[in-house]
């Protein structure tokens, strides 16, 4: 018998096959990056990629970390785009968690040779990401998500137990520590293009995650037909699984991985 959320799932994947068609760009013969870009999501700032910064640092990468203001998903693509036009030659663009929105509707920038989507949101142009991850259980951390006025933020529990589930105690708490609040007006933006539909596209998807589904996550790569990786994560598997990230991020950039 279908489960009302077997046939949302459904639904779902019927609609994305017949509406996206799989056109995968190609992901062989990328150029070779110079540049990376990363953008991080709620519930942290631009410290979050502390771990795999110095990995591609160490292969000649010139690496930024952008620090999302949070305040609105206008004024968050702006910051990333600004650190874009700053960029010479190809860049990978990276997106964590929210994130993904940000690099799905920042990407079109022409200096972009690829995207690298890590444990986040992959919306088509115009999608109602909400809606769709409705159709998937609701993660556990979303209960834990606190607000003063409009400003919103993870419970010290919900961090350490569904978000950064697998990280020590100790190295968790430092991160809850740097936490940033997000405004409530940027979760009502929506993209209005996608750049996965015309840039070679990576996916890291965590299966442990409890603040965004794995499923979720899984069908969204699939759709763009990313270059998809399974890491046994929490939600933060950029720092838990920071080679593994990093890995990734060179494959994107046509450069071969840093040793281990």
């Amino acid at each position: 018998m279908m489960t009302r959320r077997m046939l949302g799932q459904t639904l779902v994947a019927g609609a994305a096959a017949a509406l996206f068609p799989a056109e995968a760009p190609a992901q062989q013969d990328l150029p070779r990056a110079r540049n990376v870009v990363l953008v991080h999501g709620l519930f942290a700032d631009g410290s979050c990629w502390s771990e795999v910064i110095p990995r591609l640092q160490a292969t000649g990468l010139n690496v930024t970390s952008v620090q999302n203001p949070l305040t609105t998903f206008e004024e968050a693509v702006a910051s990333a785009q600004r650190v874009l036009s700053r960029q010479e030659g190809p860049t990978v663009l990276v997106g964590h968690s929210f994130s993904g929105m940000i690099v799905t509707e920042a990407g079109v920038d022409p200096k972009v040779s690829a995207l690298v989507y890590v444990a986040a949101r992959a919306p088509d142009a115009g999608e109602d990401y909400t809606a769709l991850a409705k159709t998937y259980p609701t993660p556990p951390a979303s209960a834990g998500i606190l607000f003063d006025g409009d400003e919103g933020r993870l419970s010290e529990a919900a961090f350490l137990k569904d978000f950064a589930g697998d990280l020590p105690a100790d190295r968790a708490k430092v991160l809850f520590a740097v936490q940033q609040p997000f405004h409530k007006a940027l979760l009502t933006g929506r993209t209005t293009q996608a750049a996965w539909r015309s840039k070679p596209s990576f996916y890291a998807v965590s299966t442990e995650d409890r603040t965004i589904n794995p499923d979720l996550e899984r069908f969204m790569a699939k759709r763009m037909n990313a270059r998809i990786v399974e890491l046994k994560a929490s939600h933060l598997s950029l720092i838990s699984h920071a080679q593994d990230i990093a890995d990734l991020i060179l494959e994107a950039a046509g450069q071969p991985r840093a040793r281990r």
